[in-house]
């Protein structure tokens, strides 16, 4: 422990990304209950009891773990949040959606428990290292069209942050208007021979924590013509590293969707 009462000792995250950059700031010994959906670090589902899923949450297991510091995200968290605050605890709920909001909720984590200088240095690493993604991206003599898929029934394209490191690693997002929209519902995509319009080069997946099956997407009807599925550019990235809106994502996640990039670049002799 810190010793330092000031700050929040007893922290539980309802979500990855905020155990991920506790661990990152070297102050997992706060941690007191997770997400059972929480893989990074490997090591903090062996040390810490896993006390929610996604929308809900064991309330009492909660409340016994005395936490003086509750994370959550998002409105899809908005009523255990409700819960945990009538109980008398003190939750807050980060709405982070972007890049710089990434950056933002790692500065601002690290201002509620006393180590703003520690949260600063890894925000900035993080922009560095997206910095140096976006410079070898711009060695590409052409950018392919990349549809990202987040979930297949309803198709749901990607969120703003998945976007904005396509974008970054040298892509250009098939759907950049529904990412904008912050909720999933918002960024269904109604017509399924929308996507063989727009004919991405690549398509990325990867569908929430379930298990991708390429051949059932490569069957879609109309969907044969696409560039990527013509070309086998039909990919997974695994959920854990783009879909949490932490660390994961601005630095696996990101160079995950490079690597494709990069190999359609070689394919396509749009590479330098």
């Amino acid at each position: 422990m810190t010793g330092n009462s000031s700050y929040p000792e007893r922290i539980v995250c309802l979500t990855e990304e905020t155990t991920e950059t506790l661990y990152l700031l070297g102050e997992q010994q706060r941690i007191v209950g997770i997400s059972g959906f929480t893989v990074r670090p490997p090591q903090a589902r062996r040390e810490k009891p896993r006390v929610s899923a996604f929308t809900s949450a064991r309330t009492a297991r909660i409340i016994e773990l005395r936490p003086d510091l509750v994370l959550g995200f998002s409105d899809l968290q908005a009523d255990i949040a409700a819960e945990l605050v009538r109980a008398g605890l003190e939750v807050h709920v980060f709405n982070h959606r972007s890049i710089e909001d990434i950056l933002r909720m790692i500065r601002t984590l690290g201002g509620m428990i006393g180590c703003e200088a520690r949260a600063k240095a890894l925000s900035e690493h993080l922009a560095a290292g997206l910095a140096a993604v976006q410079a070898r991206s711009a060695r590409l003599r052409r950018r392919p069209r990349v549809y990202f898929e987040e979930w297949d029934e309803p198709q749901i394209s990607g969120i703003r942050w998945v976007s904005e490191l396509v974008s970054l690693a040298g892509g250009e997002d098939c759907f950049p208007e529904l990412a904008l929209k912050p909720l999933g519902r918002d960024r269904i995509i109604h017509d399924a021979l929308e996507v063989p319009r727009r004919a991405p080069d690549i398509v990325l997946a990867s569908w929430c924590g379930k298990k991708f099956r390429p051949e059932r997407l490569c069957a879609r009807p109309g969907w044969g013509e696409i560039p990527a599925v013509r070309s086998g550019f039909v990919r997974e990235i695994k959920s854990a590293l783009i879909l949490q809106p932490g660390p994961a994502a601005l630095t696996e996640g990101v160079q995950a969707i490079q690597s494709v990039i990069e190999a359609w670049a070689a394919a396509a002799g749009a590479a330098d």
